[in-house]
């Protein structure tokens, strides 16, 4: 039908002139003909995951962003996503040979935070944006309780104290008060204070000759549950 076809590889954005030269037979002279060919950028899409969802207080959180071309454009995007957490805090990350940037975070309170993610574009893509929610629940902790010296003399002055840790996968130094409840004769109640390593201690030389429970109840705070521990 006297017509030729060539199909070029992956154009980029941007005008690409076209120049077709026919070289002519036996009966026809040759001649040469153009055309233009704009390429436009292609769009993307941002999908945001964060991972796990939900976490506990101070638990490590990895964000992702996935950067891929909209059909029917085809191809890797290339540069960098910038991750916005609650509008403030901003991170940036460039994007794999997969499309895909990271992050990691472990300083998320407790509650819901929005994360934004923006791919800026590169020279054959356009910018996009994506978002997720991410949820951040009290981590749980364990309260363990120890007596010294134990067996004490009547009289004698006995020091308690309760140590609160997070539990798996929680993480950082729970703060805030304990409160102990000792029984039996010259028991009652006292309240330590957690200190920077997470133990509250108190004192009594009250305790009558006999054996004791004592009940340490962490009263928790911002980031961490209430547990409970007990020692005789």
């Amino acid at each position: 039908g006297g017509v030729a076809k060539f199909i070029p590889g992956s154009l980029s954005a941007g005008s690409h002139p076209v120049t077709a030269t026919y070289s002519g037979d036996a009966n026809f002279t040759t001649s040469t003909g153009s055309d233009t060919q704009t390429v436009n950028k292609a769009a993307t899409s941002t999908t945001v995951t964060s991972t796990p969802d939900p976490s506990a207080a101070g638990q490590s959180v990895t964000i992702s962003a996935t950067v891929a071309a909209v059909p029917t454009g085809a191809g890797a995007p290339t540069g960098s996503v910038t991750f916005t957490i609650d509008g403030a805090s901003t991170v940036s990350a460039p994007l794999s040979g997969s499309g895909e940037a990271t992050i990691t975070t472990s300083t998320l309170g407790v509650g819901s935070h929005t994360i934004t993610a923006l791919y800026g574009g590169d020279a054959n893509f356009t910018s996009s944006t994506g978002s997720d929610t991410q949820t951040v629940n009290k981590a749980a902790t364990s309260t363990t309780v120890t007596s010294t010296p134990d067996p004490s003399a009547a009289g004698q002055s006995v020091t308690i104290s309760a140590t609160v840790a997070p539990v798996a996968s929680g993480a950082g130094v729970p703060t805030g008060s304990v409160t102990f409840a000792v029984s039996g004769s010259g028991g009652g109640t006292l309240t330590g204070t957690l200190n920077a390593s997470g133990v509250a201690t108190v004192t009594t030389s009250t305790l009558a000759a006999g054996s004791h429970t004592i009940t340490a109840a962490y009263n928790g705070d911002t980031n961490f549950t209430t547990s409970t521990g007990t020692d005789t």
